[in-house]
């Protein structure tokens, strides 16, 4: 089964956006979030705020990477559940 079957196979509540408005929300999102995480790491870097600033940053910045594969490569929605409270 692929992913997009396993995942249209899920119970989802009624208010579940559509896969293409999901899409979209993204491609909003994660440029911004690149610019937020680039600022703080280049002030950081440059030593404008302390490296403990950082960390909240590096730990999100993990959690939303392996996200991905942990619903859909693992399909381990418990694990997902437990990525989405450390993000």
């Amino acid at each position: 089964m692929t992913w997009i079957e396993w995942y249209n196979s899920l119970a989802k509540p009624s208010w579940t956006p559509a896969p293409a408005t999901i899409g979209l929300i993204w491609q909003i999102l994660y440029p911004i979030i690149l610019v937020s995480f680039g600022f703080v790491f280049v002030q950081s870097l440059r030593k404008k705020l302390p490296w403990l600033v950082r960390l909240p940053f590096a730990i999100n910045l993990a959690a939303n990477v392996i996200f991905t594969s942990i619903r859909f490569w693992m399909r381990n929605l418990p694990l997902a559940a437990v990525d989405i409270l450390i993000v």
